[in-house]
């Protein structure tokens, strides 16, 4: 039987120190999407108990890059809390960190509430305020990324930190789908992308979230950040790296990574 409390009290005690921990798919093999998803509540309930505000949501494993490299084949989501958030240029201290990964992608601020189900990419074109480039730091709290999709849905969709662009970009006349990205590792060009990996267009993974998340009477709030999965693979982080990821037409946002403390 899944103890649904003791796994989320195991995250946080992983989280603080910085220890991470053996799959739950391993040890619970009848572990259920259900059951990870009640882990990740338990996990969210205690982060705003100790203070943490949740300002939004993440989806994560929209490209067929991340589903191949982490074995999965649907989407999953966590929620993003106020603990996390930098902006473009800022430094991430590694230390806070357990064994980070990069991914470069699209957030979306709304102005309007998303509640599903029959969500549609309409609708989420209505009740969006802007969209900035912005920079996920996903991080696993379960050893050497030996994750199954229970795993990293239990573990708050391996969310740690989010670099947000500061020049927000209204929808009216982008197409999404065919938006260019171009990712840059210590000033050299690595890779590139369209938003046509992100479930054909981010529209539809957000869509894709707000009705997903009817199922537990949730939904996409207003002012809510909501990230909508890299465009490429996740790329490993050394102390010292700078990634900076290109967008056309929305600019660009840049985030390093160094021991110390934040930088603002």
């Amino acid at each position: 039987m899944v103890v649904v409390q003791q796994l989320a009290n195991e995250l946080i005690e992983a989280e603080r120190s910085k220890k991470p921990i053996a799959p739950f798919t391993e040890r619970f093999p009848n572990i259920t999407l259900s059951d990870a998803y009640q882990i990740q509540l338990h996990y969210v309930e205690q982060k705003k108990a100790a203070g943490a505000r949740i300002v939004g949501k993440k989806i994560g494993a929209t490209s067929k890059a991340i589903q191949s490299m982490f074995g999965v084949d649907q989407p999953d989501y966590g929620h993003l809390f106020d603990t996390m958030m930098y902006i473009d240029g800022d430094t991430v201290p590694l230390e806070e960190l357990l064994q980070p990964r990069v991914e470069c992608e699209i957030a979306f601020v709304l102005k309007k509430d998303l509640k599903g189900p029959n969500i549609t990419a309409l609708d989420v074109i209505e009740a969006t305020d802007y969209i900035v480039p912005a920079i996920e730091i996903i991080d696993s709290r379960i050893e050497d990324w030996k994750i199954r999709f229970e795993d990293t849905v239990s573990d708050n969709g391996s969310s740690a930190r989010v670099v947000m662009g500061t020049k927000p970009m209204k929808l009216d006349g982008l197409d999404l789908s065919s938006l260019g990205m171009n990712v840059f590792h210590n000033g050299k060009y690595l890779e590139s992308a369209t938003g046509a990996a992100v479930l054909g267009n981010p529209l539809y993974a957000i869509a894709w979230l707000a009705n997903a998340l009817s199922a537990y009477e949730v939904s996409l709030l207003a002012g809510e950040i909501v990230l909508t999965g890299a465009f490429t693979a996740a790329l490993p982080v050394q102390e010292g790296d700078t990634f900076t990821a290109e967008f056309a037409h929305l600019g660009s946002v840049s985030a390093s990574f160094s021991k110390g403390e934040k930088s603002q």
